[in-house]
């Protein structure tokens, strides 16, 4: 009777746990990150009888299971990482997009209107209103100037925040794998490891995926259960139940350009995946170099149309002064205080090799009693003699106060042209329409031959590769808008990829409603079979008890 007895109620607690388990899978439906789970059930050992041979003892629990494939989750992680670093990188590439290529927010119509009042200058040199107008454009030019300069300061100041905000999210994650790390470890040796805590791995398997989508990661599985987490190119994250926190630095030469940190080491450069990634890449490939580029043109008018402006003379019959100015220092130099030879440097713009001017930083750096140029944007070194001043690339490098020591100096061209250039004329009398008149000769009246020439500087070849201004700016927008569509391309790829991998892992891991409700149904109809063996045993066992009464 003990063993009818017994099968059955093996039967009723093995069904009772495969209902709980579905139960819990049917609660969990809509749970991000819930795996599946399944109750394993084994065949009890048989009982030898004599005679009788090996009698079935029933059925047991032999662990409760979730359905989950390594591939799986890596391929997830690796392409959430692609997806969000993808998306981060269209997002903002976007934007600079619109403020570039945009009919009312971009350049080219101011850069029009202007040369179209110095063209009216030209038509008649001896009007006041007609001078005031220009002046007006001129001042329009350099606000348009300064709105596009400050608009690309604006995104790099999202950049900034973005970047903190998920260095604190990738720290909190990882504070959270470590913790489960711990949870998880010691309920594996509770279990002597015969059972997993199914729902805190799949917690810990839902903040890899979140920490993947911030930043590349890689996961390796510890034989206690932990996992460790490594970024970059093997930078450790978490080891077990200890994090590795993650910080922001500002460069030592540029405040405004903030670097990763992992302890005293600089991992921006092994950064290559996740929405950290996306945003650092933004910065460097796309806003870097518009910045740069919008400032090569103003820089480029701004020295040659004052230069071409002072070989004229105005109504007073005086030289031509400046009509735009780049501010004070006309270039911005920045020593790098982690070197201890301090020193000075300055640099101006040399109108007379203004068509060479690049769209880079340069870096100056004196090492070991001697100097070296490094040009930033494609890292070429630029021969130089070492003694100042010293003419490179449209601008004049001087040394005011010789290093002690090593020293290093980031030299910015046209880095902050854009965000400086004002104008300095206001009255309209002084602008330089005519020619100078030699001494002892007589001013021609309507005289516009100067302004004719400053016209002429719309489309005329004087900046670097020989191009135009207007071919300048155009450079600058087509490159913006292909490393737009670029973006746009590489995300949708990394989105279908991250789909189906999301997918793979449903199709794995997720729970179906109508896959559940039959085994709700089976299991109930098996539970109810038990039960009934168990009303079976009880009357074979009155049966007997009476037969003895």
């Amino acid at each position: 009777m003990s063993g009818i007895l017994g099968t059955a109620i093996s039967g009723l607690m093995a069904f009772q746990r495969s209902l709980d388990t579905t139960s819990h899978n049917i609660a969990n439906v809509n749970t991000e990150g819930y795996s599946r789970q399944r109750t394993e059930l084994s065949t009890m050992p048989a009982q030898f009888s004599g005679a009788g041979g090996y009698m079935g003892a029933g059925v047991q629990v032999t662990d409760i299971t979730r359905s989950y494939d390594q591939f799986i989750s890596a391929q997830l992680r690796s392409s959430a990482s692609g997806f969000g670093e993808a998306d981060k990188l269209q997002s903002m590439a976007r934007q600079v997009d619109f403020i570039v290529a945009d009919d009312d927010s971009g350049l080219a119509s101011s850069l029009s209107a202007f040369f179209k009042s110095v063209n009216d200058v030209a038509g008649d040199p001896t009007s006041i209103p007609i001078r005031q107008v220009m002046l007006g454009e001129a001042d329009s030019l350099a606000n348009h100037f300064n709105m596009m300069a400050g608009q690309l300061d604006s995104l790099r100041n999202q950049v900034n925040v973005d970047m903190q905000s998920m260095v604190n999210e990738i720290n909190l994650l990882a504070s959270g794998i470590a913790d489960l790390n711990k949870r998880i470890a010691s309920d594996i040796g509770q279990s002597s490891g015969s059972s997993m805590p199914n729902d805190l791995l799949d917690g810990r398997d839902l903040m890899l995926q979140k920490l993947a989508k911030l930043t590349n990661v890689s996961a390796v599985d510890q034989q206690d259960g932990t996992v460790s987490v490594f970024i970059g190119q093997g930078q450790s994250l978490v080891l077990g139940m200890n994090v590795s926190p993650v910080s922001l630095k500002p460069s030592n030469s540029e405040p405004e350009r903030q670097q990763v940190f992992i302890g005293d080491q600089n991992v921006s450069k092994f950064i290559t995946g996740g929405e950290l990634a996306g945003v650092m890449r933004f910065r460097d490939e796309i806003l870097n170099p518009a910045q740069q580029q919008l400032g090569l043109v103003a820089a480029g008018l701004s020295v040659q149309f004052n230069a071409l402006h002072k070989q004229g003379s105005d109504l007073n019959g005086d030289g031509g002064l400046d009509l735009f100015s780049m501010g004070t220092p006309e270039i911005t130099v920045i020593g790098d205080d982690t070197f201890p030879g301090g020193g000075a440097v300055s640099a101006v713009f040399d109108p007379a090799t203004i068509n060479q001017l690049q769209a880079s930083d340069y870096r100056l750096d004196y090492i070991g009693g001697s100097y070296s140029l490094k040009r930033l944007s494609d890292n070429v070194n630029i021969p130089i003699s070492g003694t100042f001043p010293e003419t490179v690339g449209g601008i004049e490098i001087d040394v005011t106060t010789a290093p002690t020591g090593d020293a290093s100096f980031l030299i910015r061209p046209t880095y902050n042209a854009a965000k400086n250039i004002n104008t300095e004329i206001k009255d309209p009398a002084l602008i330089a329409a005519a020619e100078q008149v030699p001494p002892g000769g007589t001013a021609l009246p309507g005289d516009n031959r100067n302004a004719l020439k400053l016209a002429d500087l719309e489309s005329g070849a004087f900046m670097t590769g020989g191009r135009s201004l207007t071919q300048t700016y155009g450079q600058l927008v087509s490159q913006i808008g292909v490393a737009a569509h670029s973006a746009n391309v590489s995300r949708s790829a990394q989105e279908i990829l991250f789909n189906r991998a999301n997918q793979a892992r449903e199709n794995l891991a997720g729970v179906n409603l109508d896959e559940e409700a039959a085994n709700l149904i089976k299991y109930q109809n098996s539970y109810q079979a038990a039960a009934q063996a168990v009303n079976v045993a009880r009357t074979v066992f009155d049966t007997m008890l009476n037969a003895f009464r």
